[in-house]
């Protein structure tokens, strides 16, 4: 039976398992919308805009560990998907990105709407192409789902012309079949990553993201164990996925933001496990920019080999899935490491231990001190959170000035799977990933942390998040600039900077009404200026049945 490239695309689509699809339409995506009328397997999710479109699918795909699928309208609603694309990129999330495009009959006239679509996207994908006859249609289909889910895993790209969408042929829907990824490495690339921790007198481990993704942070944590070794975040999460308990012993918080700073952290080591992350990455140059000081050697354990050695030299690199390689590497440090190694590991762990302990009980310390303050503080308001939150609650965050990573560094966060936070830095992507990370997870509490700064950039989510009638918590964190704008700008010195005169950076004259705003897009609201008030509001919110948004004016203490 002959079958349309539309049909084709559907039902592969969904015979891999797709239970949804994010969109937000065109005259060149008609033929998709048409056929998932009432479509039994697949949901098509609506979005007003295409950053909550791109961000929306993202959240879903790091949650469910299955592609996102995404459909944007052609050239113009790529264009304002490709912040959120980036995002995608560097975060490595699986989505399989699909755009409308004109007619091949008339595409040499470069007719309205038309753009050379594969050409813009190629350097934030993993796989890019135009399917430009029906008969291709199933190859690149598999092609692309395929590519999206095998690690190191990323966004693909299809520029689906009209025509070929609506031609018939005789088609092979075989769906895709992903291989299998957990790639062991060689075992003696793990025993000398082996041997030169188990002979290190002071190891440490940088961990990022892609720990969590590949189910390996129980492998992390007997690795963790057995050396003695803190466990350091990479300075981008909150940015990334959490792989570490927060409350572990050995968590030892995150990197400094500014390489100085990463700097002498790392001092103290002279072996570093290097495991699934990108090898510190700067946001600004800063002098000294080489954030791992001469003395330290690395051992970089990841799945993408791109990453390994390409900013900073490794003594040992290897290359395989993180979870059988940490696997592994755990049973062979218990059988290299001498009698005295592991007495030795095991009085670092016990020096670290406290002093984490002594830090964590600091910081809330901290926290507590200023909850008579008004406007809240940062530290009150994640102090005011982290009393209530469930054990089981997702929590996105795009607030990073107000929120500190203060759930990590606090060491309340104890499952590991349940926080996100975007790599690539492109706003308006957390409001809208908390309603991905809902569909994904509906029966879990969702709380998206967002500062008014980024809301501004995906407001429009909040409208799917009525309409689909989805449970999600917003608790936008308001002080009414771009905070962290003025602070890069005292660290690079700017003069007027440094005496506190900024132009473009604050969010004032008119005042932007969050309340209102969510309630003319569906969703409750309400503003609170009280911790104990906080405090309720968002328990009452995450054990309700409908999407609320929480307003909380904040500032920094003088």
């Amino acid at each position: 039976m002959a079958e349309s490239g539309i049909q084709a695309l559907v039902k592969m689509l969904a015979d891999s398992g797709v239970r949804y699809l994010f969109g937000n339409p065109g005259t060149t995506e008609l033929p998709l919308v048409d056929a998932l009328v009432d479509h039994e397997r697949i949901e098509y999710v609506l979005a007003l805009q295409e950053v909550p479109v791109m961000a929306m699918a993202d959240g879903y795909a790091q949650a469910s560990r299955s592609p996102g699928v995404v459909n944007l309208h052609i050239s113009c609603g790529l264009g304002n998907a490709m912040g959120m694309l980036y995002n995608a990129f560097r975060s490595g999330t699986p989505l399989v990105v699909t755009a409308g495009q004109q007619d091949r009959r008339m595409m040499f006239e470069e007719p309205i709407l038309w753009g050379e679509m594969v050409d813009v996207v190629r350097p934030w994908t993993k796989w890019a192409a135009e399917v430009r006859q029906v008969e291709d249609m199933p190859s690149a289909v598999r092609r692309a789902v395929e590519t999206a889910m095998t690690p190191p895993t990323g966004p693909v790209f299809l520029s689906l012309p009209v025509d070929v969408q609506m031609a018939a042929a005789e088609l092979d829907l075989t769906p895709p079949r992903l291989p299998d990824a957990h790639v062991r490495p060689p075992t003696e690339a793990i025993r000398r990553a082996a041997r030169a921790l188990a002979g290190a007198e002071s190891p440490g481990i940088l961990v990022g993201n892609r720990i969590c993704e590949a189910g390996a942070v129980e492998a992390l944590v007997a690795v963790a164990e057995r050396l003695g070794a803190p466990v350091i975040h990479e300075a981008y999460t909150s940015h990334g996925r959490s792989s570490f308990p927060s409350d572990h012993p050995l968590a030892a918080g995150l990197l400094p933001f500014w390489s100085p700073d990463v700097r002498q952290r790392l001092a103290e080591f002279d072996v570093l496990l290097v495991a699934g992350m990108k090898v510190l990455q700067q946001y600004i140059y800063h002098e000294p920019s080489r954030a791992v000081p001469e003395h330290v050697r690395l051992v970089h354990l990841d799945d993408d080999p791109w990453e390994l050695g390409k900013n900073y030299p490794v003594e040992v690199g290897v290359i395989g899935h993180p979870k059988p390689s940490l696997e592994e590497l755990a049973q062979l440090l218990n059988a290299l490491m001498t009698p005295e190694q592991v007495d030795a590991a095991k009085a670092r762990a016990a020096t670290h231990g406290q002093a984490h302990r002594q830090a964590r009980k600091a910081l809330r310390g901290e926290a507590e001190g200023q909850f008579a303050v008004r406007p809240i503080t940062p530290l009150c308001f994640t102090e005011s959170l982290a009393r209530i939150l469930p054990d089981d609650v997702a929590v996105i965050e795009e607030a990073p000035t107000t929120t500190g990573a203060y759930f990590e560094r606090a060491g309340v966060l104890k499952n590991t799977d349940g926080y996100f936070a975007q790599r690539g830095w492109a706003l308006g992507w957390g409001l809208n990933c908390a309603i991905g990370v809902k569909l994904a997870w509906p029966d879990r509490p969702v709380l998206a942390l967002i500062g008014d700064g980024s809301a501004m950039y995906g407001i429009q989510g909040l409208w799917t998040a009525a309409h689909y009638r989805l449970p999600v918590t917003f608790v936008v964190s308001n002080n009414t600039e771009y905070k962290i704008l003025k602070e890069c700008a005292q660290v690079l010195k700017l003069p007027e900077a440094c005496a506190q005169r900024f132009v473009g950076l604050d969010i004032v004259d008119p005042a932007i009404d969050y309340v209102g705003l969510s309630q003319s897009l569906g969703v409750s609201a309400r503003r609170v200026t009280e911790p104990d008030e906080l405090s309720q509001a968002v328990r009452d919110s995450l054990a309700g049945d409908a999407p609320q948004l929480i307003e909380v004016p904040v500032k920094q203490p003088e």
